[in-house]
């Protein structure tokens, strides 16, 4: 039996580790992009490297940049993947008002690249693309679903909507098998600490330990629908198994507010927020979005789509994993 081959952009990240691990299992031969990193940048796939009995063998990495046309072009063309999933971009809506034209290449443009690059070397390549809830931005609906109009509200959600549409495009005008999933906020202990779940986590951790007094946060009422990474990586690869490409919503279908997230992360750890929580209004966002909650209908009638983490699930998932790396720095 003939083993597929997928290539992963970004596979360092949450999401792009995840990914790798579940193809892995399924029996895929992986190959991995790295770019160039100058802290290092593969502690979420250390663990694949340092197994003999996988690297080098079955998964495999390769340098490139999704700003670097060349290296996506030689990548691609020497490894020949079935399948591409594109796992690398500028992903964090924050530095997106810092770094606009960065974020509108890398976050969107480059999926144009990507695409191109396809068409030329082998137009029978599978292409998954993750796009973001952000897209919708402000909206007048309570839930949003495939046909919901987008209206972003940062250069992020602007570039993620221009991905969008090139993957449309390529779809419908040269027949490329590429596919969207509109992801809502997902969560794993993979995060970094630049986003707010990770945040509080890694926070909650310190303070249980000793390390670390207070917490200091922006806007807690912000809602939002929080799910698993490696739920909704599950549902990237069975997006790309389908027979006809097609574009979804990812997500819970439940708003928590970031309130909620630390009351339940300073639960878990038996620790009272009050005692450690602030606010400070410099932490707001310049561009808010309208509470956002996934309507993943479409998902679950065509591949059979249901998040396996809930909320509070999710938050114990990820307070317990920094407890006990908090432990483990301790005695070691």
């Amino acid at each position: 039996m003939t083993v597929k081959k997928a290539l992963v952009l970004g596979v360092t990240g949450q999401d792009g580790s995840y990914l790798a691990e579940i193809l892995l299992e399924k029996g895929y031969e992986v190959h991995g992009m790295v770019r160039r990193s100058a802290t290092g940048n593969t502690r979420n796939i250390d663990h694949l490297i340092g197994d003999p009995q996988i690297f080098n063998r079955c998964f495999f990495l390769c340098r490139g940049d999704l700003a670097d046309p060349t290296s996506l072009h030689r990548i691609i063309a020497s490894v020949r993947p079935d399948e591409i999933y594109n796992e690398a971009d500028q992903d964090h809506v924050s530095w997106s008002y810092d770094m606009v034209a960065y974020s509108l290449d890398i976050t969107g443009a480059a999926v144009g690249r990507l695409l191109e690059i396809i068409r030329q070397v082998d137009p029978g390549i599978r292409f998954f693309q993750p796009c973001s809830s952000n897209m919708f931005g402000l909206t007048d609906t309570a839930t949003q679903n495939e046909t919901t109009p987008f209206n972003p509200q940062s250069p992020y959600a602007c570039a993620k909507v221009m991905a969008y549409y090139l993957v449309r495009y390529y779809r419908q005008v040269f027949g490329i098998h590429a596919s969207t999933a509109i992801f809502y906020n997902h969560e794993s202990p993979r995060r970094t600490p630049e986003y707010v779940t990770r945040k509080v986590t890694q926070s909650v951790a310190r303070i249980a330990s000793g390390r670390q007094d207070a917490l200091v946060l922006g806007d807690l009422s912000s809602r939002i629908d929080w799910g698993y990474a490696r739920d909704y990586m599950e549902a990237a690869w069975k997006i790309l198994q389908m027979d006809r490409p097609d574009d979804f919503v990812i997500a819970t279908g439940e708003a928590h507010s970031v309130k909620e997230w630390v009351d339940a992360a300073f639960s878990v750890a038996g620790l009272e927020p009050g005692r450690y929580v602030r606010t400070d209004p410099a932490l707001i966002r310049p561009g808010k979005t309208s509470t956002l909650v996934g309507d993943i209908t479409k998902a679950r009638r065509t591949f059979g789509f249901e998040p396996k983490y809930r909320f509070r699930d999710l938050v114990r998932l990820m307070v317990e994993a920094d407890l006990a790396a908090e432990k483990q720095s301790e005695s070691g």
